[in-house]
């Protein structure tokens, strides 16, 4: 934006992008903070001897995220992207607390309630909002960086949380660490993040004819469920793809733990999964806004379940689960931003924030039904079993995809105003 006229572009918006390119890290960096540690401290510090028990953390937090990007998506329009993205900051504030001092597991639970509504609400406003700024012709490219920014972030939080989880008690590392980042998210927020709304609205004069209206979360929920192909299809994987992703989390630490790896080597296995991932996204996103869609979502799939079998045969070797982690990372860069970029692209600009909640509702309902999943059939057979079953339901998602997606290069975007074109 200059001199007060709204222009769409990331050249053109590049000092809002990257500033919420930097919060979308911290975004990423609250969730991060807990991925090689917290599994952990449920068996040692809550003796928790159940899989099911354990992983009860990332159905709560899965629960909450996909409420809350329900109703994101829902209200972003009617109240606005910034004040939501602020909204996620203040109820993160609580989280580090109530780890940091949880008598009982019940408090772990409920810190990732609030977590959950967190990331919902924040990261959905980061998406939502890069994609306003940037238009249709980049809508990969910003997708991918988002997304890296955000798993990157959340990779190097794993890391140095594994690496001082080592040398210090792991709940006051998670608790300091997540003070410290939610603060300043807040901050930064509050004082520096300006709303896309002008920027919608240009968008949306390009579509002459459309509605100026948002479409009622039951007509968006429709759509995006049953009713549309391109977007069901993308909701299924989408919902596959966190439900393996909650495996990566909950269950993968407490089997790496369980064949002998030390905290460091388990911080170091969650650490390159997301890196790979995050990193990745920045030439996926880019690569299907030429090549399309399809082909990167199809391919990605199968990729994600190919690593969980490597996994699966690994016997809790560490090179081995670190190769296939690395190969899981690879697998979900081709996915993540694409199926955003998938969603964006069969809508209208009024219509994307609650499509893409409804997405988001699915997607993240995986971490629901990964965490419940892997835990009760890792109960009742081995880690090993419950990898092989996630790795399967994979495999048949990008089966799904390629059926009933259709295979189409992105539909060139419609001339803009003069007041857009740079």
């Amino acid at each position: 934006m200059s001199g007060g006229t709204v222009v769409l572009g990331l050249r053109e918006n590049r000092a809002q992008f990257a500033l919420l390119v930097a919060i979308n890290a911290f975004v990423g960096a609250m969730i991060g903070l807990e991925r090689s540690t917290l599994p952990l401290i449920g068996t040692e510090d809550f003796d928790l001897a159940s899989k099911a028990a354990v992983l009860s953390f990332i159905v709560a937090f899965g629960a909450a995220k996909s409420l809350a990007n329900l109703g994101a998506g829902a209200l972003a329009h009617r109240l606005g992207r910034r004040r939501l993205l602020i909204a996620g900051w203040a109820i993160a504030l609580p989280v580090p607390l109530l780890v940091g001092f949880a008598p009982t597991w019940s408090w772990i639970v409920a810190a990732n309630i609030l977590l959950g509504v967190n990331q919902g609400l924040a990261w959905s406003m980061t998406v939502v909002m890069k994609i306003d700024l940037v238009g249709p012709k980049r809508r990969g490219l910003a997708l991918g960086l988002n997304e890296a920014a955000g798993y990157v972030g959340l990779a190097v939080a794993a890391a140095l949380t594994g690496w001082l989880a080592s040398e210090f008690a792991a709940r006051d590392v998670l608790a300091v660490a997540g003070g410290i980042i939610a603060v300043a998210a807040l901050v930064v927020s509050v004082v520096f993040v300006r709303d896309t709304a002008a920027h919608v609205a240009l968008e949306q004069s390009a579509h002459p004819g459309a509605s100026e209206e948002a479409p009622w979360l039951r007509d968006a929920f429709g759509d995006a469920t049953w009713r549309v192909p391109s977007l069901r299809a993308c909701s299924q994987a989408g919902l596959v793809n966190n439900l393996n992703d909650a495996l990566a989390w909950g269950l993968v630490p407490l089997f790496l733990a369980a064949n002998g790896a030390s905290v460091g080597q388990i911080g170091l296995v969650a650490g390159i999964y997301p890196a790979v991932w995050g990193l990745g996204q920045i030439l996926t996103g880019h690569w299907s806004d030429l090549v399309g869609r399809k082909p990167l979502i199809v391919l990605g799939m199968w990729v994600q379940a190919t690593a969980l079998g490597v996994l699966a045969l690994s016997d809790g070797a560490v090179a081995v689960a670190a190769l296939a982690a690395a190969l899981l990372g690879a697998g979900t860069a081709l996915v993540y931003p694409t199926l955003i970029a998938a969603i964006s692209d069969a809508v209208t600009p009024v219509a994307r924030a609650p499509v893409v909640g409804v997405y988001r509702f699915w997607r993240d309902s995986g971490y629901v039904a990964g965490g419940l999943i892997a835990g009760v059939v890792a109960d009742a057979l081995s880690f090993s079993g419950a990898i092989a079953v996630v790795a399967g339901l994979t495999a048949a998602s990008g089966l799904w995809v390629a059926f009933d997606l259709p295979a189409r290069r992105p539909v060139a975007p419609k001339p803009m105003p003069a007041a857009a074109a740079r």
